[in-house]
């Protein structure tokens, strides 16, 4: 033990001591209230006698169970109600000592039996008062509010509520004084949390903040979905009230930020109910088996790798051929993982058909999530070839040598941009769709594709496109006034995409449920609103015309495709629309031939295999184009 450890272990003992020391005439009165009750004020000779033989006893007993069972340890500002426990315990051991010594010792002077339970009954009271009482004192909660608080909202009367409000009393550089809860449901409203009102529902926030003169409204982040948040901020906007996010418990445990009111952010604003997963489902399909993820250095693949450290798997293998990618993120998740996960980076190039051979020879995965891809339209459109040897030709390796190799679950990452597509990007996804979709009616591996929209700021995508926009000063381009996309949180997307591939059973296309589109510029204008500026005025929102492969609505849909419901909310299964897999074999094979030949050469092989591919110039309705 070090003098600093051995220092600071004295000094708490010289404060429990103080604090057993400070009980003493505590529990003297304690004992000579229950003979006073007793014998209602008037004690006799005989029981006087037995009074003043007792007392030494009764300190004594009481002070050393009170020590032995860490009563005095627990003195302070977190008493809870589980410190009950140990203080009825030393109570009545005392009792019960008591008791014995009173028996053995003073036959004739015999204490009466109600004194033991009135003492009993007292001592928790008065110790357990004295306890609570100190913690009021210390949170300030005797109706004293310290100066230059803020008046504050709580958005939710629950068990985020109630821990955010015992957060701020007990932090004093925390600097707001709770009025009320605010919470969603009606029927809360006239309780109370830890002596604070629900005064009113969430439409009701920004009439009451002005009421109560409150300068800040709180919210824990994930609490509220998207579009309520949408709403609040736009009303506090018109009332002058500030609304502020404070993290999750969840994000505190997982030391990701600290505990500290935030501004609402772009996240909050489209934040969606939270994922509930078949964690029992999910671990059976996981736990103690090889996983690999390709793509891994990706926003979708980085996340996969995470969610996946959560569950038991015998070894997850990284697959990417981004050094730099994979360096940072091997030192993420090494520090994630602790001991007790085996996680192994690897750099390696999915169009590599010998290196990926090698790689599933030597790790003999049982489940593959397959990220890897090119994902920025603009540039496909421009480099076709790159695009069909990235996206369809690798998954057609890759989704091969999991066949050959036995692999039991396969789980391809899809875009939306693959429904009736107009760009190079979105058709070769199409593709690999296919080829994936019809191996599964021949292998015994379980084939499942996943499908889904945006992923709310992924690398290179609109959002921090939109902030570094701002940071510069503007403008912020947006393609269309018109266009609209769908968007998830990164975090959703890679757990549905986990519980979408423990559903599979070989062959199924699922979809995710994206819940309503976002139009780009109403997104450039909450980002430009959130910075604390305002668009048109501060920044300029710029309009530059839609670009090569783009389209204003994204469809959910293949043409002649039906979504059926899984025992999932947030997950559909496409209806399957069969492809012979000798056929997908030869017309990916032409595809291969061609794939260095001109870009147009290429394209038209692509729309021999996926008819309803249209480009510019193509297509009779101009809408149907899709953005990056």
């Amino acid at each position: 033990m070090t003098s600093n450890q051995a220092h600071h272990r004295m000094t708490a003992q010289g404060r429990q001591l103080a604090c057993m020391l400070a009980l003493v005439p505590v529990l003297a009165g304690v004992y000579l209230l229950a003979y006073w009750l007793r014998f209602d004020g008037q004690i006799g000779s005989e029981a006087l006698i037995a009074l003043q033989l007792s007392l030494p006893w009764v300190i004594g007993l009481k002070v050393c169970m009170l020590w032995w069972f860490g009563v005095y340890r627990g003195w302070g500002r977190y008493v809870t109600l589980h410190d009950v426990v140990p203080l009825v315990e030393a109570a009545t051991g005392a009792a019960l000592l008591l008791a014995l010594v009173d028996y053995l010792l003073f036959p004739q002077w015999s204490i009466p039996r109600s004194v033991f339970l009135t003492d009993w009954g007292a001592t928790v009271l008065a110790v357990g008062g004295l306890r609570v009482a100190w913690r009021l004192v210390r949170e300030h909660r005797f109706g004293f509010v310290s100066r230059g608080s803020l008046p504050t909202l709580i958005v939710g009367a629950n068990d985020s509520g109630e821990e955010l409000l015992r957060a701020i009393t007990r932090n004093n550089a925390l600097a707001y004084h709770v009025v009320g809860f605010i919470d969603a449901d009606a029927r809360r409203v006239g309780t109370s949390i830890g002596g604070v009102p629900v005064i009113g529902t969430l439409d009701e926030t920004c009439s009451l903040a002005k009421r109560l003169e409150v300068s800040d409204v709180l919210i824990t982040a994930g609490e509220l979905p998207g579009r309520a948040v949408r709403q609040l901020i736009n009303d506090a906007r018109d009332h002058g009230v500030r609304v502020e996010v404070v993290p999750s418990f969840e994000q505190l445990l997982a030391g990701r930020v600290a505990m500290q009111p935030r501004p609402v952010s772009i996240e909050d604003l489209l934040q969606r109910d939270p994922v509930k997963l078949d964690m029992p489902g999910i671990r059976q399909w996981i736990d103690d088996r090889v996983l690999m993820v390709t793509g891994s250095a990706g926003s979708i693949g980085s996340e996969i790798s995470r969610q996946l450290l959560q569950f038991s798997p015998r070894k997850i293998i990284l697959v990417d051929r981004s050094e730099n990618g994979q360096f940072f993120l091997e030192r993420e998740l090494k520090e994630l993982a602790g001991e007790h996960q085996d996680v192994e980076v690897t750099v390696a190039d999915i169009t590599d058909e010998p290196r990926m051979r090698r790689l599933l020879e030597r790790y003999r995965p049982d489940v593959i999530f397959h990220a890897a891809a090119y994902k920025h339209v603009p540039l496909m459109e421009a480099n076709p070839g790159e695009a069909v040897k990235n996206i369809a030709l690798a998954t057609r390796t890759l989704a091969t040598l999991a066949d050959e190799y036995e692999v039991g679950s396969f789980v391809m990452i899809s875009s939306d941009k693959a429904v009736n597509p107009t760009n190079v990007m979105g058709v070769c996804k199409r593709v690999a769709e296919l080829f994936v979709q019809s191996l599964a009616s021949t292998s015994k591996c379980q084939f499942v594709t996943v499908r889904f929209g945006n992923v709310l700021d992924s690398a290179g995508s609109v959002v921090p496109i939109f902030r570094e926009q701002i940071a510069s000063g503007g403008p912020v381009t947006v393609t269309h006034p018109d266009m609209q996309r769908f968007f998830m949180m990164i975090p959703e997307a890679s757990q549905l995409v986990i519980q979408a591939g423990a559903m599979g059973r070989g062959g199924e296309i699922f979809v995710l449920d994206m819940g309503e589109p976002v139009k780009i510029v109403d997104l450039a204008s909450d980002m430009i609103r959130l910075s604390g500026l305002r668009a048109g005025d501060d920044i300029e929102i710029q309009f530059t015309g839609m670009r090569p492969g783009e389209k204003l609505y994204e469809e959910l849909h293949v043409v002649g495709e039906k979504h059926l419901p899984t025992r999932h909310p947030k997950i559909m299964v496409a209806e399957k629309i069969g492809r012979d897999l000798q056929e997908v074999r030869a017309a990916i094979g032409r595809l291969e031939q061609v794939v260095e030949l001109p870009n147009e050469t290429i394209i038209k092989e692509l729309q021999s295999i996926v008819p309803e591919f249209r480009r510019d110039g193509d297509q009779d309705e101009p809408e149907r184009r899709i953005a990056a």
